[in-house]
């Protein structure tokens, strides 16, 4: 730390400078996250003081969580869900699994089963909880056997977990098969549609995923991602409007006298950020936002199906990937665990910068 402080201008003069060394986002193909919103930005700023783990000293803001949080859950088929912002994937789902050892708490040796595409946030969650984590190999399809997995199901198992819109190949899990099996076994079932949450809804044919299914127990959700929201803004969404109370803790000197959540400080911000995002946009504009993000898939695949490039997959959301050792830079992109090309169409990944990757891309595959 600085004996004497610096000047503003010497300050935000440095910060620029490191700003300037950031990767520039129009060149970013291989991020979940986009740029926020105006709206999200905007509503952020408002809301910068604001601390959730404290909800009492800011009943507007914490009003404003509920409201999230009934947004989201219409949205997912049960506006009676209950839930809270997180922030993010991970978060959610290491409470979606705490959740899920605990209400049975008789189990000696808890297991819980995840396709092998599984977030690397389960991994994580095993080791924190001491779960053992089954994984389930995908189909040539790049999904979850269903069948595979209800054979891993045993009188340990205290979750069966499944994605909505997979991290490398941008696949929705056989959800509704997975849910069966969960309500068969009567194992707690938990969607990860970290991504898929704000993309599938809006599709024209949506891939049923949520609590219209009966076995989906909780479901983790991004509004950072496809949301358009500030970071971090995540949410976990749970059929049963109480069953998180079954994690408080007392908190004897905060204005809440017990809580659920991992986290204790959580910033109000991005939360608001997230519901200014949906409000604003409304159901149309989310269409059109995916709308938009599935063009450029499907135009990106044609592009480079065009110079010879196969894709490995045909995507349920805007994630396409492509049997490809060689891409010019400056181009950001990101390689599976199987070593094929990933690229993620977001929102600021517009129809031009396809055409500027495209055209480059092909100039070293003639």
């Amino acid at each position: 730390m600085l004996n004497k402080g610096c000047s503003k201008e010497e300050l935000f003069s440095f910060f620029s400078q490191k700003k300037s060394e950031d990767t520039d986002p129009s060149l970013i193909l291989s991020s979940m996250c986009t740029i926020p919103h105006p709206v999200a930005v905007r509503a952020h700023s408002m809301f910068m003081e604001t601390n959730l783990g404290d909800p009492g000293l800011f009943p507007g803001t914490a009003s404003l969580e509920k409201l999230l949080i009934r947004r989201l859950g219409t949205l997912f088929h049960h506006k009676e869900a209950g839930g809270y912002a997180t922030s993010g994937g991970t978060e959610s789902n290491i409470q979606a699994l705490r959740l899920a050892k605990v209400m049975k708490a008789e189990v000696d040796y808890p297991n819980i089963v995840v396709p092998e595409s599984a977030h690397f946030s389960f991994r994580k969650a095993s080791d924190l909880l001491c779960l053992e984590m089954r994984t389930v190999p995908p189909g040539r399809d790049f999904r979850m056997d269903a069948q595979n997995a209800a054979e891993q199901i045993d009188r340990n198992t205290v979750c069966l977990v499944g994605i909505a819109g997979t991290t490398e190949y941008g696949m929705v899990d056989p959800i509704a098969d997975l849910a069966k099996i969960a309500d068969e076994h009567d194992v707690f079932f938990h969607v990860d549609a970290a991504f898929g949450g704000l993309v599938i809804p809006f599709l024209e044919k949506p891939i049923p995923f949520d609590f219209a299914l009966p076995g989906v127990t909780t479901i983790a959700v991004d509004p950072h991602k496809m949301g358009m929201s500030t970071i971090p803004s995540g949410c976990l969404l749970t059929r049963e409007p109480d069953m998180l109370q079954t994690l408080n803790i007392d908190t004897p000197y905060l204005s809440v006298k017990q809580e659920f959540t991992l986290s204790g400080t959580r910033p109000g911000a991005p939360v608001v950020g997230a519901l200014a995002v949906l409000d604003y946009l409304g159901v149309e504009g989310m269409e059109a936002i995916v709308a938009g993000c599935m063009k450029n898939t499907k135009r990106l695949i044609a592009g480079m199906e065009t110079f010879g490039i196969p894709r490995v997959a045909t995507p349920d959301v805007n994630v396409a990937t492509f049997s490809c050792s060689k891409v010019p830079g400056p181009w950001k992109v990101s390689w599976t665990r199987q070593g094929h090309l990933r690229i993620v169409c977001m929102p600021h990944v517009h129809s031009t910068t396809i055409e500027a990757f495209l055209k480059d891309i092909g100039e070293i595959n003639a």
